[in-house]
């Protein structure tokens, strides 16, 4: 079959045909969720992008993807949110294709990246652990060779969705005597491999979104490498650069700005100047962030690599959030104390999902004390 060269068209043109097909395709009860949706919700709605040829749009068209390029990724990054298309697990799609693709083997390659397409494979992160989360590179789970093999024991922590995963690819300490960026290497594991047992972590919502990660003898073919022994802290600071781009969008307060503007209306606040002098700055602070976002999308589109300042668009986004839900769920008066949807005059929301789901995101994906650390040394150039 012919493959079709999407970045030959119109910007224009490839927006009103990924449009079309998302609203003709996306089922309707799983968009704007309210959490991070399951494997089992799912699933059809992943496989008929694999089937569409869509699955993955920033891989090469030679590995199954689209092969778009940056300012085309970005129109299919941003229909996806216009539409409320709900995040899948995409581990795979988003950090494992890639990384097999840049630094994987030949061997790898044929083997992981069809059965991620088809999703026989899920995969999820093993990089946080007890005493390593921010600070990654102080990770303790251990790798050692033992023939053909690896023995790997420690703990992982935060593993998002780790449950519904096949597979996880993991951080491990391969040369104990080297200094912390050093010796560590990137492994690939199926998660029913003897001695790996994951828990579910329930979160103050009553969902199960992570997991904690227990290795004990896990035995892990020492094919199962990619990139080179000691070498993986290279390739995990490239992922996590891509990572604080996704987690750094305006999207989410975008999307709290106007709940809180619907419940302004509804409660007749619109008169209260104290709640619009609030309501004014934090709007003027979404805009700076958009802007800010604009900026390092722009990055994006000339092809440039991201740098540390990137860190900012973590901190501003997670913080807006924080407090737009702040003020959301105050607004909401009582209701706001309630769990599940809750009418208001007529306007129905989860009021206190928003709030819980705002609390932890200025810790995953490196605390912004961390990211603070980042900017301090590695942008401004200052010592402590």
């Amino acid at each position: 079959m012919q493959k079709t060269d999407w970045n030959t068209l119109a910007d224009e043109d490839f927006r009103s045909q990924v449009r079309t097909f998302f609203h003709a395709n996306y089922p309707e009860h799983l968009r704007y969720p309210k959490t991070r949706l399951r494997w089992v919700q799912v699933r059809d709605w992943y496989l008929t992008l694999s089937k569409q040829g869509w699955l993955a749009p920033a891989w090469p068209q030679k590995y199954g993807g689209m092969g778009l390029t940056p300012s085309k990724l970005l129109i299919f990054m941003e229909e996806l949110e216009l539409h409320g298309i709900g995040r899948a697990p995409d581990m795979g799609i988003v950090m494992v294709g890639p990384l097999l693709i840049q630094h994987g083997t030949e061997e790898q390659k044929a083997y992981y990246l069809p059965k991620i397409l088809s999703g026989e494979h899920v995969w999820c992160q093993g990089y946080s652990e007890p005493n390593a989360g921010s600070d990654l590179a102080s990770l303790r789970t251990e790798a050692v060779l033992d023939g053909d093999h690896f023995i790997v024991n420690g703990q992982k922590t935060w593993t998002s969705l780790a449950q519904d995963a096949t597979h996880i690819f993991m951080l491990v300490r391969t040369d104990k005597k080297a200094k912390k960026q050093e010796g560590i290497s990137f492994l690939l594991a199926e998660t029913s491999t003897p001695g790996l047992e994951l828990r579910p972590i329930r979160n103050l919502a009553g969902h199960e979104e992570f997991c904690e990660t227990f290795l004990r003898d896990v035995r892990v073919p020492k094919a199962n490498i990619v990139g080179e022994l000691n070498r993986g802290w290279t390739i995990a600071k490239a992922l996590l650069s891509f990572e604080r781009i996704g987690i750094g969008g305006p999207k989410q307060s975008q999307y709290a700005m106007a709940r809180l503007e619907e419940l302004a209306l509804q409660l007749g606040l619109t008169e209260d100047q104290g709640f619009m002098d609030t309501y004014a700055r934090y709007k003027l602070d979404v805009l700076d962030h958009s802007a800010l976002y604009e900026r390092f999308v722009d990055q994006v589109r000339r092809g440039e690599t991201l740098g540390s300042d990137v860190s900012m668009l973590k901190i501003v986004g997670t913080e807006n959030y924080q407090k737009i839900s702040q003020l959301l769920v105050e607004t909401a008066g009582s209701a706001g104390g309630l769990v599940g949807d809750v009418d208001i005059d007529g306007e129905s929301f989860d009021w206190l999902t928003s709030y819980y789901n705002a609390r932890p995101a200025t810790i995953y994906g490196g605390s912004n004390e961390i990211q603070r650390n980042i900017l301090s040394s590695q942008v401004l150039g200052l010592t402590s």
